[in-house]
């Protein structure tokens, strides 16, 4: 954490829009995780917002540091559209570091199939791949069969892109009669890689490992042949943090990862990703020393429509604080169409009916709507990071 203080200096500085954010705050007092915690999270729709407001003078909104030149190489435009710089810097998205734990060596050829049009998806693990020594082949998406003649023909040695599309080509080159059995390691993202799909990979004869990268954060975690979790980049500072709010939670508990990039090109200070995770106890039994996390677990935006009105999970957090009796709370949803039932389950050693009354109360106050409540003992509620769970027979 020592770098902070001065990173979060530099986005004061250099940034225009953390200016605005962090007006006021003493750069060196922002040392710890508690004191980070009392910072706003930014989200990615307040990105989108800022951007568009200010697209006349900044497509940036005022968060890059840089200015287009030699220091800016590429201009992405993701989703909404948000666009993100690339610096000059060799490996800016820092993917080496991922690459190199899944196997990729230098020498080898890197069957490349993100996409290279608008997004910088295929550009992250390029870079990483140069920064290792490998030589990069730019198969993009589609055209399954102009790929599988490229993979025999040339023999890569590794694969990059999404798990379902690595399946595709196996299975497509089996059918055709293609060899790809040169393809034997692959660092896949973009999309959940669940472990029966690891299994199938392997029994396949490739080693797959799982990359959780961001176009607006580069390289957050990476897998390694341990197997236990995603080891967290280095230059990233990870929090788990309640849905719906930017409360830190205890380690081991699910809920939203939220990330501190140290990237002085695009400072991104408590970048709310919107992606369940929990932090794992202790290092990487490889070696690396980096906090692990269990990798992706689901989305965090859980919001839900009852009987015409939106419920958030920021809502559910503001009851529970309400009352310190109250540990973890989760808002069921049930019934049938035109019938929806909610009851907010609240973790709590009080066996109170006038605690229920309170709750309810609350509840009532805050969301406009009625609600049971259940009160259930410590410890009883799972631990997947869900707020609110919508258990309707219908969607």
């Amino acid at each position: 954490m020592a770098a902070l203080p001065k990173q979060v200096a530099h986005a004061q500085a250099h940034s225009a829009a953390f200016a605005e954010i962090l007006k006021g705050v003493d750069a060196a007092a922002i040392n710890d995780r508690a004191a980070l915690a009392q910072l706003p999270v930014t989200r990615k729709s307040a990105l989108f917002e800022r951007q568009r407001a200010r697209r006349e003078k900044d497509v940036f909104g005022g968060f890059s540091t840089l200015v287009r030149g030699p220091q800016m190489t590429r201009v992405f435009a993701s989703p909404g559209p948000i666009y993100e710089p690339e610096g000059a810097v060799r490996d800016y998205w820092r993917t080496g570091r991922a690459l190199y734990a899944a196997g990729f060596r230098a020498g080898e050829l890197v069957h490349n199939a993100f996409s290279y049009h608008m997004t910088p998806g295929a550009f992250i693990l390029e870079a990483g791949a140069h920064a290792v020594g490998c030589t990069v082949f730019p198969a993009g998406t589609g055209q399954t069969e102009q790929q599988l003649q490229a993979i025999a023909e040339l023999r890569p040695d590794a694969y990059t892109g999404t798990p379902s599309f690595l399946r595709i080509l196996l299975e497509k080159a089996a059918e055709a009669g293609v060899d790809a059995s040169s393809i034997r390691k692959a660092s896949v993202g973009g999309e959940a890689c669940p472990p029966s799909l690891t299994a199938w990979f392997a029994e396949h004869g490739v080693a797959v490992y799982q990359t959780y990268a961001t176009a607006d954060l580069g390289l957050v975690a990476y897998e390694t042949a341990a197997r236990e979790g995603l080891v967290v980049e280095e230059q990233v500072i990870v929090e788990i943090v309640r849905p719906g709010t930017g409360e830190p939670v205890s380690d081991g508990e699910v809920g939203e990862l939220v990330v501190t990039s140290l990237n002085p090109a695009y400072p991104l200070i408590r970048f709310g990703t919107g992606d369940l995770s929990a932090v794992l106890p202790g290092p990487c039994p490889t070696g690396r020393t980096a906090p692990r996390i269990k990798g992706w677990m689901g989305r965090a935006d859980q919001t839900t429509k009852v009987r015409g009105m939106f419920v958030h999970p920021a809502q559910v957090a503001d009851i529970a604080r309400r009352f310190p009796q109250i540990g973890r709370a989760r808002l069921v949803v049930s019934g049938e169409m035109a019938n929806d039932q909610m009851c907010l389950r609240v973790e709590t050693p009080e066996e109170d009916d006038s605690l229920r009354e309170l709750i309810a109360a609350a509840v009532r106050d805050i969301t406009k709507l009625r609600s049971e409540v259940e009160l259930v003992a410590p410890g009883s509620l799972p631990n997947d990071g869900k707020v609110i769970e919508d258990a309707r027979s219908y969607r």
